[in-house]
């Protein structure tokens, strides 16, 4: 059994704390609003007042929270993370989709108190984080990887190590920012079939055996068509929009062009122009329903 802190308890982060639970696992949790934690604390969890509280005396910190903003606010300042009585070598881990930028700050920030530091984005929808089955992606040193596997292999069944940290945050960005250009693009055909006269329901599943289909536009094509747009949300306009704005960031930083992303980035921001930003993604089909008089 190991003693976990875990901060952050949104929809992935309440799966894989209790995940951690279900394996045995000791957990101190930290949510900003504690009654997210209510269901874990039944479960066996101890809730803390604050992230310090939570990590003090912990064997590891795994953080999934939303973002840079809210990645810095459970790590920095006198109740953040960094600021606990942690012991030497304990695992200081990321779960966020943060800015590479900042996954590289907090390496080091975590590297200067001894820590041994993962940046570990995850990819699986919440069902798959409280079954153990998500996808880890790993930027860390080779050896840290290799003595946090264990624990790891709690939570996902594919873990993948790309180098160096930082680099799994860079792959989580490029990912991310593909499945934005697919979602988008497969919005602009399905709208534009549907303005040709064809089925939509025909076309969506024709689009599943095609050459085009991926699981993002399978996916995403099926809610397009049902309307389905504020059930079982699984992930937000708001987040991909972050998402694709982290990995533009990164593309100027490396001096590359992106125009396929900045042209998903203003469709996205068009949804969220629309009041859309905590419904469901796949919502983006409104905009690209839209006359080019609108």
């Amino acid at each position: 059994m190991k003693r976990i802190a875990f901060l952050g308890l949104g929809r992935m982060g309440a799966g894989m704390a209790a995940r951690l639970l279900a394996t045995g696992h000791s957990v101190t949790v930290y949510n900003r609003t504690p009654a997210r934690a209510d269901p874990l604390v039944r479960a066996g969890a101890t809730l803390a007042r604050t992230a310090r509280e939570a990590c003090d005396d912990a064997d590891a910190v795994i953080a999934m929270t939303a973002d840079d903003e809210s990645s810095r606010a459970m790590w920095l300042g006198a109740d953040g993370a960094l600021a606990a009585t942690l012991p030497p070598r304990a695992f200081a881990i990321e779960c966020t989709t943060v800015s590479h930028a900042w996954a590289l700050e907090l390496g080091r920030l975590a590297g200067q108190r001894g820590l041994r530091y993962l940046d570990c984005p995850v990819t699986g929808l919440p069902q798959a984080a409280a079954d153990g089955q998500l996808t880890l992606l790993v930027g860390a040193d080779a050896a840290d990887l290799a003595a946090a596997r264990p624990l790891l292999e709690t939570l996902a069944t594919r873990i993948v190590h790309f180098g160096a940290v930082g680099t799994g945050t860079a792959y989580k960005l490029v990912i991310n920012l593909m499945g934005a250009v697919q979602i988008a693009s497969a919005a602009e055909g399905l709208a534009l079939a549907e303005r040709a006269g064809l089925d939509a329901a025909v076309v969506v599943a024709a689009i599943a055996t095609s050459q085009a289909a991926s699981p993002q536009v399978v996916r995403n094509t099926g809610r397009m068509i049902a309307g389905d747009f504020t059930r079982d949300v699984t992930f937000t306009p708001v987040l991909r929009l972050k998402d694709v704005d982290y990995a533009l960031r990164l593309a100027d930083e490396l001096v590359i062009g992106a125009p396929f992303g900045a042209v998903a980035r203003e469709a996205f921001q068009r949804l969220l122009d629309l009041g859309a930003a905590d419904q469901h993604e796949s919502r983006i089909i409104e905009v690209a329903r839209r006359t080019v008089a609108d």
